[in-house]
């Protein structure tokens, strides 16, 4: 107690001088400007604003799922930026001439990336527009410019439970096979139960090397795989997710934070299924989910505009340019159809990346993705990852579109 009590008298006579001793340092200071910056430099090399990399490896998970290796593109094997188990890589390249940037879960470990490489899995999606070229295309020696390691999808003790409960549905096991195998290699202080919805038993994205992971730490990892369409040689649990399922494998969720990964209609379907545990809302993380598939869906939008066709006016760099743009794509889509380069890199709403300025007219912001910080919405920016044009508008893009 006595310990306690004189290093807060301390703090507070510090804090009483802090203003006094600020001026003293400021006057004793040298009066030229420091050249050199070692902090701002080493901020630059752990978080650089964007990483040239090269696919090393090509591994087949499934015959709808590949894993792609990536290393320094000039070969020299070096650490790449550090990151926490689930965030992920916004990959910028480009399709027939179009820029375009998707945003891919890390699925190695955190360790991996002092070993100077980084692993992402890509599920090939019919009509997806990078998935299917990156299948025909992608190869040992491809070229690929990626952002730092971005997003909040992790876990962070100071907020999250010891004791996660992850909901995976299709390729949302990214993220968790990561988690998996940094709390595996760093021993770390986490009872980690996975329940992975998959469609068919040949769809399981990494089952061998997660019931492997489970065996080598069973008092901290738990892999349950349920399928909805089984064949004849299946004996674990059937059907979906839902809060039966999750109760008779998960038990009580009372003190659990559960994090969820996988399609929009898991995340729409499991809003309504753990409302029966009664979880507090920061006791459950969702990762961004991306563009949204079909916008007619969410509520608020107004589906008789869905078929029509309207114009963006860009202004950027003192010039304006008219593009068309239809209201069931987002402003974010309709400008790099366009051969614009908007800066992005979640594509959900969530980072600002793309945060750009509404002139004139009207758009439908996702309230699911809906990002912004409420000055934002209130003077008239917007996310053009999350937003539908339902008018002709006119924007001012920031720098670099």
């Amino acid at each position: 107690m006595k310990f306690s009590v004189r290093f807060g008298l301390l703090d507070m006579i510090r804090f009483k001088n802090l203003a006094k001793d600020r001026k003293r340092h400021i006057m004793e200071g040298a009066p030229t400007p420091i050249k050199a910056d070692p902090v701002n430099a080493l901020a630059q090399a752990l978080h650089p604003l964007k990483l040239d990399l090269a696919i090393s490896k090509v591994k087949e998970e499934t015959p709808s799922t590949k894993t792609f290796r990536l290393e320094a593109a000039d070969g020299s094997k070096k650490a790449l930026p550090f990151f926490r188990a689930g965030q992920y890589l916004s990959i910028k390249t480009s399709v027939d001439g179009t820029h375009i940037t998707r945003p891919y879960t890390i699925s190695s470990a955190p360790n991996d990336s002092l070993a100077g490489f980084y692993e992402i899995t890509l599920r090939k999606k019919n009509g997806g527009f990078l998935s299917e070229y990156a299948f025909s295309n992608w190869k040992e020696g491809t070229r690929l410019t990626a952002s730092s390691p971005c997003g909040f999808f992790y876990h962070e003790r100071l907020r999250d439970s010891a004791d996660i409960l992850a909901l995976a549905g299709g390729s949302g096991i990214t993220p968790f096979r990561s988690m998996i195998k940094d709390i595996v290699e760093n021993n770390k202080n986490i009872r980690f139960t996975l329940i992975y919805g998959t469609r068919t038993p040949d769809d399981i994205i990494f089952g061998k090397e997660l019931g492997e992971l489970a065996k080598k730490a069973p008092e901290k990892i738990a892999v349950h795989v349920v399928c909805s369409e089984p064949d004849s040689c299946w004996n674990g649990p059937t059907g979906f997710l839902t809060a039966e399922s999750i109760r008779n494998i998960a038990g009580d969720l009372s003190g659990k934070t559960v994090f969820i990964c996988g399609p929009q209609l898991m995340y729409r379907m499991l809003d309504t299924e753990l409302k029966a545990f009664g979880l507090p809302t920061k006791g459950i993380r969702r990762e961004v989910m991306g563009e949204t598939a079909d916008v007619t869906v969410i509520p608020g939008y107004p589906k008789e505009l869905s078929s029509k066709t309207f114009t963006i006016t860009v202004r950027t760099k003192g010039a304006k340019k008219d593009i068309p743009a239809l209201a069931a794509e987002t402003v974010l889509v309709a400008l790099e159809r366009a051969k614009f380069a908007p800066p992005s890199q979640c594509r959900s709403g969530e980072c600002g990346w793309c945060r750009t300025r509404l002139i004139m007219g009207d758009v439908f912001v996702n309230p699911e993705n809906d990002g912004r910080r409420v000055a934002d919405a209130a003077y008239g920016y917007f996310h053009p990852c999350s937003a539908y044009p339902v008018s002709d508008i006119e924007i001012e893009a920031q720098n670099g579109v």
